[in-house]
């Protein structure tokens, strides 16, 4: 098998991006006041509010589990239930940690056949039951870009919260990887939150190019409340919160996080582009971020692992490759070429 120097099987695999490097730096030349209460965490709390054009509530975690977790947490009391996708990370790949900080709200899934949830999905769970035995529908979740790599628009973000206004339900987005929703669909990040009805964004900075830590941003400020001591119980208030912060403001007043999630787009996009009219090689859902799902023969793919590619296949059995601020064009070069023959080996 050989060495690579680059995988795409997950964009946690990539390194720390250069400018949230430098920003974690600048914060180590000296003390600084403990939990939060730093320059630091408020300049990054302040680029969020004029990234969002609003006033908004700013908290940080170590990670998307925590942000999401604790997040729904504050919409729900433990009677209640959270909608999302059969897809979605909250309910695939959160170990119970949703009900479990939430104290027992129960994850009403939706069968979807490409990780969207769709409005009339929301009816028909938030509809289907409305007396005392079952929990009561409170919050819907979609994820942005969705598991599978494809994007909401802004209006379908809006038509999901305008459904969510009708039934009184309140509208989570989990942003793992926000920043590549944004630079895919060209548009203001407020356009697919708060003005499309999104009361709560968990906004990914973990695969933005930092080395930890997501922000949970709450545009209904009131929801909000106490959240800082759920943070703490939880265990995710951090005592140096300046090194979770102060990256934050290295990607926000760069630029870089919109940059680097256009460049992990790209490399998708170069992916699809050059294994697209292989035969046997199919995509299995369009490539609108910087995902790309391949469904092949058994043999193709066995022939990649033995020329030592990494890749997941828990979507629909097909191989997921994923990149990052510091995927290498050269490197997916050279995976283009190995998967065109592999199949031509396959077909022989």
């Amino acid at each position: 098998m050989a060495d690579r120097i680059q995988q795409f099987a997950s964009d946690n695999y990539a390194g720390i991006c250069p400018e949230a490097w430098a920003a974690m730096e600048a914060a180590n030349a000296g003390s600084a006041t403990a939990y939060g209460d730093d320059e630091w965490t408020a300049r990054a709390a302040d680029g969020f509010r004029t990234l969002f054009e609003t006033d908004c509530e700013v908290f940080f975690a170590f990670n998307g589990t925590a942000a999401n977790s604790l997040a729904l947490a504050a919409l729900c009391q433990s009677y209640h239930s959270v909608i999302c996708s059969s897809f979605a990370h909250v309910e695939t790949d959160e170990c119970g940690a949703p009900e479990f900080f939430s104290n027992g709200s129960k994850l009403l899934v939706a069968p979807t056949d490409d990780g969207k949830l769709t409005p009339e999905a929301i009816v028909r769970l938030a509809t289907s039951r409305a007396d005392i035995h079952f929990p009561k529908p409170r919050v819907v979740t979609i994820t942005q870009p969705t598991e599978t790599g494809q994007v909401y628009s802004v209006e379908e973000v809006r038509a999901i919260a305008a459904v969510c206004r009708d039934l009184g339900l309140k509208l989570h987005m989990d942003g793992a990887r926000f920043a590549q929703a944004c630079a895919s669909l060209g548009c203001a990040p407020a356009d697919i939150t708060w003005r499309a009805g999104v009361d709560v964004l968990c906004f990914g900075g973990t695969k933005a190019g930092m080395a930890v830590g997501e922000a949970v941003i709450f545009f209904d400020t009131a929801l909000a409340a106490d959240f800082d001591y759920r943070c703490k119980q939880a265990g995710q208030l951090a005592s140096k919160m300046r090194f979770l912060s102060a990256p934050w403001t290295g990607l926000l007043e760069s630029g870089a996080w919109l940059r680097h999630a256009r460049h992990a787009n790209d490399c998708a996009r170069a992916l699809a582009a050059g294994i697209g009219n292989c035969a046997e090689i199919e995509l299995m859902f369009p490539v609108q971020s910087n995902a790309v799902f391949v469904k092949a023969p058994a043999a193709v793919l066995d022939a990649l692992r033995a020329r030592g590619w990494r890749f997941y296949t828990f979507i629909g059995g097909g191989a997921r490759f994923m990149f990052a601020w510091d995927s290498d064009p050269a490197e997916i070069a050279q995976l283009i070429g190995d998967v065109r023959e592999a199949t031509e080996m396959a077909i022989v």
